[in-house]
């Protein structure tokens, strides 16, 4: 069954979206002394507290997501698990810097939009190829 041609522009945003994580992924990763110390005094609090083992998470979050988005768009069956992982990943890192780091005493509310949002479009990437696939447009 051929999708709409909806379809293809929500996949192409999620491919996007995705890839932007993906960047922001790398940025964390590969951050210089010098790019730490450039940044705000709250943020570079959290950055040097969050434990090591949060970038698999990320990674998987993130790099899932892309994946998944290629999925989509490769109008494949197997973007619905990686885009759960990719959710779970998301939600994963974000437990654990709220658990592990000073982010809700430096940030309060308005630090935990950003984190929420990224979980929301998670989720609704998931739920949307759950639905492209019962609908048969993935293959």
């Amino acid at each position: 069954m051929k999708p709409p041609p909806w379809f293809w522009v929500v996949a192409v945003l999620a491919l996007l979206w995705n890839l932007l994580g993906a960047w922001m992924f790398w940025q964390n990763l590969a951050m210089t002394p010098e790019a730490l110390a450039a940044l705000p005094d709250a943020q570079r609090q959290v950055t040097l507290a969050r434990p090591h083992w949060t970038f698999v998470p990320f990674g998987i979050g993130t790099l899932g997501g892309v994946l998944g988005a290629l999925g989509l768009l490769l109008r494949r069956r197997w973007a619905v698990p990686v885009l759960l992982l990719s959710l779970l990943g998301i939600a994963v890192l974000f437990a654990a810097m709220y658990a592990a780091t000073p982010v809700w005493a430096l940030t309060g509310v308005r630090g935990a939009v950003f984190p929420i949002v990224l979980v929301l479009i998670g989720g609704l990437l998931w739920l949307y190829a759950r639905k492209s696939a019962a609908r048969g447009w993935l293959r």
